[in-house]
């Protein structure tokens, strides 16, 4: 099921389940929905129960040609994000970003890569991940405070000018978890939404190098669709999802979910290890592999718009601002 929050014609707040080709409030159906009609998190702990009732009423609600109530053209986060945890499952990406990176930035380093790489048909061990990488999934906390969604301006930070877009799948927990194994990990995801990691490049690499994880690097701004869709539509063959990003309306790189180093429900674990994880947290799978500036060459502008898009799931359009001064 597709869902998504609105503010109807008189400005309360309420969830819409698309059905029948349209978006159908629920707030209507308050007295059988209790507080998923309003609250999309709610909605999603309610699991497949909720959806069935949810079900019920949108059918009957056709058969008496009841038409959806009127709601306002203004797009909403579709929940409040208690925090955010964003993984780095793919190899290809990391290695393909940090090759991208000594391109842009350090041309020499890279010509020696290359060359070694033609000559040993094996990356280079520089831009390979750490030996940690391979043994634990690995992430960094972001601001859940910065998510934007759809139609949002994107701020471009003044200290950066190689602001990027990373195509990630992201989900939510619907109910809070504690030293969880994967499959309790992955039974408490509630719902998938596209999610584009912002990221300046020119920022990222000595913050990293500092010993700790990015900071002014990813935390200014998180795109987040305004869509959510329920784990039934995605689980359990989220590896075969296919995705691209947009600037302008032109396709500039495509990748897929194949090929993850860990399983979502071994990398929900792995962040419950010895953590409180809440309801309503935010993680991500990481970049698809390909999908972002470092790895396409194909750098965004200030101004231009960005969309990024998962078939199945969603996309995301947001305008980048300008830098200041």
């Amino acid at each position: 099921m597709r869902l998504k929050r609105l503010r109807l014609a008189s400005g309360e707040a309420s969830v819409a389940a698309w059905y029948g080709g349209h978006w159908y409030p629920l707030a209507p159906f308050e007295a059988e929905l209790g507080a998923a009609a309003r609250d999309l998190l709610a909605f999603l702990a309610g699991g497949e129960a909720v959806r069935a009732r949810t079900l019920e009423r949108l059918e009957h609600a056709r058969a008496e040609g009841r038409p959806p109530e009127p709601a306002r053209d203004e797009a909403l986060l579709p929940f409040e994000p208690t925090s955010f945890r964003d993984f780095m499952l793919y190899e290809a990406h990391a290695i393909g970003a940090t090759k991208g990176w000594l391109k842009r930035f350090l041309p020499r380093a890279y010509r020696f890569v290359e060359i070694f790489e033609r000559i040993s048909g094996r990356p280079h061990a520089k831009v390979r991940p750490s030996a940690l990488w391979y043994e634990r999934p690995i992430h960094y906390l972001g601001n859940p405070r910065a998510f934007l969604t759809e139609g949002a301006e994107v701020p471009w930070p003044g200290y950066t000018r190689a602001l990027d877009y990373e195509l990630e799948l992201g989900f939510v927990l619907a109910r809070p978890l504690r030293d969880a194994d994967p499959d309790e990990a992955l039974a408490a995801i509630g719902g998938f939404f596209v999610i584009n990691d912002h990221s300046a490049r020119d920022v990222q690499a000595a913050e990293m190098r500092s010993g700790f994880g990015p900071v002014k690097a990813k935390n200014f701004a998180t795109g987040i669709a305004a869509e959510v869709v329920t784990p039934d539509e995605v689980l359990p063959d989220w590896q075969r999802l296919l995705g691209r990003v947009r600037l302008d309306g032109e396709v500039v790189c495509e990748g897929s979910a194949a090929g993850p180093r860990f399983d979502l429900g071994e990398a929900v674990a792995y962040a419950s290890l010895g953590e409180p994880l809440e309801a309503g947290a935010v993680l991500a799978t990481g970049t698809f592999p390909g999908c972002s500036a470092l790895e396409s060459g194909r750098w965004p502008e200030p101004g231009q718009e960005v969309t990024v898009e998962i078939d199945g799931v969603g996309r995301l359009t947001q305008r980048l601002g300008r830098p200041p001064g």
